[in-house]
């Protein structure tokens, strides 16, 4: 029988296999996961609530429970609404609040049988305000990034083997880079968003987070994302791309990008990749839907609740970030214009390769820089992160595909992870 420390390891995918064997039961899992909070969460504090029937529902499954997710614990981000425990955005505005009701990301991992351990820290309304309390596994005096931050440090420190985040710039891919997590942020619009808490709705996307690839792809399939052409079995072509941000990349990133074409070799034909003409404009125009969409999503609790909403909610009702509500129209349009050029500039290739975020994750705990994030989300794309090795502090990179394509790049993710 396997020990408490060696359970918590276990990829979903490996604890399914050994539930199913026999090997190991539910309970035994969920019991091994408490504990590693027990043990380790007065330090990292991903967690802001923990089920506690998590082990009567581990109790009651059997080894021949056919469901995909039978017996697996997960996280979900204070973002997503759960029926049975609190819903607080982090926000003084909501705490203790419960909503009743699931949502319907969060129905579909129960009826797969996944056993929702708990609530993860969030960055307030997974926007701005109040920082997550959470600290980086790697090192607790740096932020594990935001806005999903509980949820990356709690599957990074092997308190659940999965969860679930949200990402409206770059708040389930950055904190995969700073957590050393593999991520997928989702075509926009593939998993619905009804029951989680929104803030710009053209870019709100729920996230998944894992350790290994597979553990992805066994989401795709409960989260029915479509399936993609199988990739030829010739090697991969990938292009590079470091943004038109470039200028903000820190060492770490710029030495791992000098790296690749060299360290891909092996699996991949490496080649700079040109963004299409005006991409550097993406993400000022995300910057613009994202604000004057927020700014409707709040003028409810500014006007009816005032006191308690953070200053930085009232700034972007108040239309104080630069933008005029007229501006979103054009930017909405800009965008829709760039998606498309991308999507045919993506056509000679099978997937391309861009930083995370600026390097490693920096002290305090602020949410970290978007910019290497929010110009994918703007244009609605699927994004995975991916860990790198043979770094002081972990780090990740970004592989993008055009809209659809999301089960293409963990085929893609799973020929690259043992080269990186």
């Amino acid at each position: 029988m396997m020990d408490d420390a060696a359970l918590c390891r276990l990829s979903a995918r490996a604890a399914r296999a050994a539930i199913r064997s026999g090997e190991i039961t539910a309970l035994a899992l969920v019991r091994a996961c408490l504990g590693r909070i027990a043990e380790r969460d007065k330090e990292v504090r991903a967690w802001i609530s923990l089920n506690p029937e998590a082990e009567a529902e581990a109790a009651a499954i059997s080894a021949d429970d056919p469901r995909p997710l039978a017996g697996i614990p997960i996280a979900i981000k204070d973002m997503i609404a759960t029926r049975d425990l609190p819903t607080s955005y982090n926000s003084p505005l909501f705490g203790g609040h419960h909503t009743g009701a699931d949502a319907a990301c969060v129905a579909t991992l129960r009826a797969a049988g996944a056993i929702i351990l708990g609530k993860t820290d969030t960055t307030e309304f997974a926007a701005c305000g109040r920082d997550a309390a959470t600290g980086n596994p790697a090192d607790p005096d740096r932020t594990p990034g935001g806005s999903s931050a509980g949820s990356a440090a709690a599957v990074a420190d092997f308190h659940v083997p999965l969860a679930l985040g949200t990402q409206t710039g770059g708040s389930t891919i950055r904190p995969a880079s700073f957590c050393g997590d593999v991520a997928l942020k989702p075509s926009w619009g593939l998993i619905s968003t009804e029951g989680v808490g929104r803030y710009a709705v053209s870019f709100d996307t729920v996230g998944l987070i894992a350790r290994a690839v597979e553990d992805l792809a066994l989401l795709a399939e409960v989260y029915a994302l479509p399936a993609s052409p199988s990739l030829p079995g010739r090697r991969l072509r990938l292009g590079i791309t470091r943004t038109p941000f470039a200028a903000l990349l820190e060492p770490e990133t710029r030495a791992l990008f000098d790296a690749l074409p060299e360290r891909l070799a092996p699996v991949a034909e490496v080649a700079p990749f040109a963004l299409p003409d005006g991409f550097e404009e993406a993400d000022d125009l995300h910057r613009c839907v994202q604000m004057c969409e927020g700014a409707n999503a709040f003028l409810h609790l500014a006007r009816s609740r005032r006191a308690l909403l953070h200053r930085d909610f009232h700034d972007r009702v108040e239309m104080k970030m630069g933008f005029a509500p007229q501006d979103q129209f054009a930017a909405r349009d800009r965008l829709a214009a760039l998606r498309m050029a991308l999507e045919r500039a993506l056509q000679p290739v099978d997937a391309i390769i861009a930083p995370s975020a600026p390097g490693f994750a920096p002290l305090g705990r602020a949410p970290g820089n978007p910019k290497f994030n929010a110009l994918w989300t703007a244009v609605q794309v699927p994004v995975l992160g991916l860990p790198v090795s043979g770094t002081d502090l972990p780090l990740g990179l970004s592989l993008i595909a055009p809209r659809g394509a999301d089960r293409r790049l963990l085929e893609i993710a799973a020929r690259l992870a043992p080269a990186l």
